[in-house]
């Protein structure tokens, strides 16, 4: 499922290519992960996409053109999410539709955006005025735009292990399961650690180790792990650069120990277990029960 670097990659390819075109008209296929169909029908057509922007794991097609005076003021906005096998990508009007294309947008230049969705985990929203900020407000800081101070303040603030607070999209918004690995090996921190419980120099570490690993997987357009292309159709190049996640069982590579495979918090987690140290309580009853662990 795309991720914060994934999704960045997409909306900075929509804003080359689409930002100041207007929506000349919608036509929908399926639609049973739209939230009100009707609403995208009456809202959508008409307007201009005026910027392409991500938040957390989302895009926000920010959107101008109300035809109603009363709501030319409220901000609207576009909520999409791929889930696990969607895109967004514009095709000229002659280029064949792909199978399980569900939306499709004719824009002003003659181009037609279109919403390809084979599974349709993901989602999307028309949002305007207090239902886009109500919608937003329940989202945690972008891992990119917060300081130091605040990743270590919303780490201590919780009860839970790591790797589930990274994944919790009210604490930090964006990173998943990918990232979240990638960035707790570079910062030699077991997953099952105890956020609350972390030194506050090595949560300083963890906090680097994200934002230099975000902002190179971004470089990298992402990582194309199954279904991934980003807004000109291509694969990204990180999941060559992936140092902990899929890896179980190859050598680590910094110590060469096996990368073995856990649960936490009901997610399968890579780690190395000489260089991320399993936590005291943790490796008490790991003697008592063999086998794979389940951590929550």
């Amino acid at each position: 499922m795309p991720e914060l670097p994934e999704v960045e990659t997409v909306a900075r390819g929509l804003q080359r290519e689409i930002a100041g075109q207007r929506i000349v008209s919608l036509t929908l296929g399926k639609t049973d992960f739209i939230d009100n169909p009707e609403i995208l029908e009456a809202e959508l057509p008409g307007r201009t996409v005026e910027r392409v922007e991500r938040y957390g794991k989302f895009l926000l097609l920010r959107l101008s053109g109300a035809p109603e005076p009363e709501k030319s003021r409220e901000e609207a906005a576009l909520l999409v999410h791929l889930g696990m096998t969607g895109s967004l990508m514009p095709k000229g009007v002659q280029d064949e539709r792909a199978k399980h294309t569900h939306v499709v947008m004719l824009l002003g230049d003659g181009r037609e955006l279109r919403y390809v969705d084979p599974r349709r985990f993901g989602r999307m929203a028309y949002l305007a005025g207090k239902r886009l900020s109500d919608e937003l407000q329940r989202f945690g800081l972008d891992p990119l735009q917060m300081s130091a101070g605040e990743f270590r303040q919303a780490i201590h603030l919780r009860k839970a292990r790591i790797k589930a607070l990274l994944l919790d999209q009210s604490v930090v918004r964006g990173v998943g399961n990918i990232y979240a690995d990638e960035s707790l090996w570079s910062a030699k921190i077991h997953p099952a650690e105890l956020g609350a419980r972390l030194k506050p120099e090595r949560v300083a570490k963890l906090y680097k180790a994200l934002q230099k690993i975000l902002q190179r997987a971004i470089l990298l357009k992402g990582s194309s792990i199954a279904d991934f292309l980003d807004a000109d159709g291509m694969p990204g190049e990180y999941q060559l650069h992936h140092r902990a996640y899929g890896r179980e069982g190859k050598p680590c590579m910094r110590c060469k120990t096996s990368i073995r495979r856990i649960i936490v918090a009901g997610r399968s987690s890579y780690f190395c277990p000489n260089c991320q140290r399993t936590p005291r309580g943790i490796r008490r009853r790991a003697r008592v029960k063999r086998g794979r662990r389940r951590i929550r």
